[in-house]
Formats: structure tokens, C-alpha cells, sequence
């Protein structure tokens, strides 16, 4: 019996020691090691909205990324409308090459650059502006719009003895030319004086071929 009670008061003190063993070595590492167990704590600290800030910064940054924008598969609809006669034509053509890769709101700027500086071709039909009407990935439409020019007139006038022409407005110099007026019939050059006004382009060159040297 004295037996049993030795053993069982050894292991209990061994138990005890063993115990205050571990709990020192702990308290020594947490002494020597400090940022081990801070690091950890701060980390269970973080709250959930910061979390899920990098999460809702990568929905935008996909938002963003699916915005559409015009590839070679876009269809192209043009519609012409001209303005003097009241017709409207439609076509699809092959989608320029300028406007792959644009979104919406570049595809406008394009088109706004292209409405301030159009062709010259584009010009002599006539141009007037230009509009967007439907833009996604798939379809892209956009009216051009068209207006007959009236008939331009021009002033023959007198500048340093020479025939000068100006346009209508009698402002805006057209051409200066090598005609002397004393070259012209005495008619012909009281009229000049008072500003002849010439109804067309053809009219002018008409002129000019008879009295040019």
C-alpha cells in the first residue's frame, strides 16, 4: 500500500512538473518572440468591411473590363438622309477600322472630330453632320446627313487695276486674276466697278477664258 502511494505522489509531482515546464517554455518564447503572438492578433482584429474592400474593387475593375466596345464583328448600319430631297437610305458596310476597339463615348468623340474636319468628297454632297443611333458589340448604327448647296454666286470687282472675284457675301476674296480692267469694254468696266455679279462657277470660268492674257 505505501508502495502504491509512492508511486501515485511521483507521478503526480511529475505531472506538476511537466506542467510547469511547458508553461514556462511558453511564457519564455512569447518573451523572446513578441511579434509571433501580436501578429496573430492583429490579424483576428481586422474587421469584415475591410475584408471585403479588395472584393468590391474587383467587381468595379470587372464592371469596367465588360463595358462594350467595337470589334471587327460589329455590324455597321449607315443610314444617308438627304435633307433638300426628304429621303432616307439605308446599308451595312464593313465597320471602319478607326472605330475598332472604341467604346461608346470614344466612338463619339470620333465621330464628333469626323463631323468638325469631313472629306472633302463629303463636302461636295453636300455633308451636314453626323450621329450615333445604336451602339453595342454586336450593332452599331449611325446617320449621316446630307443637304443640296444652293448655287454659289460671285462679284467681279476691281483691286489695283485687276479683276478680283469675290463670293457672294462681297467680303470673302475667291481668286485673284491677271485681267487689267482697261483691257475690258468700256460697259464691261463701268459694271466691273460697281461689282458684276457673276450666278455661277461656270459663268466665272466663261469669263475668265475670254478676257485672260
Amino acid at each position: 500500500m505505501k508502495l502504491v502511494k509512492r508511486i501515485s505522489l511521483f507521478m503526480t509531482l511529475s505531472v506538476i512538473m511537466l506542467g510547469l515546464g511547458g508553461f514556462g517554455a511558453l511564457k519564455a518564447e512569447e518573451f523572446f518572440y513578441p511579434h509571433r503572438y501580436s501578429h496573430s492578433t492583429e490579424q483576428t482584429d481586422v474587421t469584415p468591411s475591410e475584408v471585403e474592400m479588395p472584393e468590391e474593387e474587383q467587381v468595379i475593375e470587372a464592371a469596367a473590363a465588360q463595358e462594350p466596345v467595337v470589334t471587327a464583328d460589329t455590324r455597321y448600319l449607315l443610314e444617308l438622309v438627304d435633307l433638300s430631297e426628304g429621303t432616307v437610305s439605308e446599308s451595312e458596310e464593313t465597320i471602319p477600322v478607326m472605330y475598332i476597339g472604341l467604346n461608346r463615348d470614344e466612338l463619339l468623340e470620333a465621330l464628333s472630330a469626323y463631323e468638325d474636319n469631313p472629306p472633302l468628297t463629303e463636302l461636295e454632297q453636300g455633308f451636314e453632320s453626323i450621329e450615333l443611333t445604336a451602339f453595342s458589340k454586336d450593332r452599331v448604327a449611325v446617320c449621316k446627313y446630307y443637304k443640296e448647296q444652293e448655287p454659289q454666286g460671285f462679284y467681279l470687282m476691281v483691286a489695283d487695276h485687276f479683276i478680283v472675284v469675290y463670293e457672294e457675301d462681297r467680303s470673302t476674296l475667291y481668286m485673284n486674276t491677271d485681267i487689267l480692267l482697261e483691257r475690258l469694254p468700256d460697259v464691261l468696266q463701268r459694271q466691273i466697278m460697281e461689282g458684276k455679279f457673276v450666278a455661277s462657277e461656270e459663268e466665272l470660268y466663261l469669263f475668265l477664258e475670254s478676257y485672260s492674257s
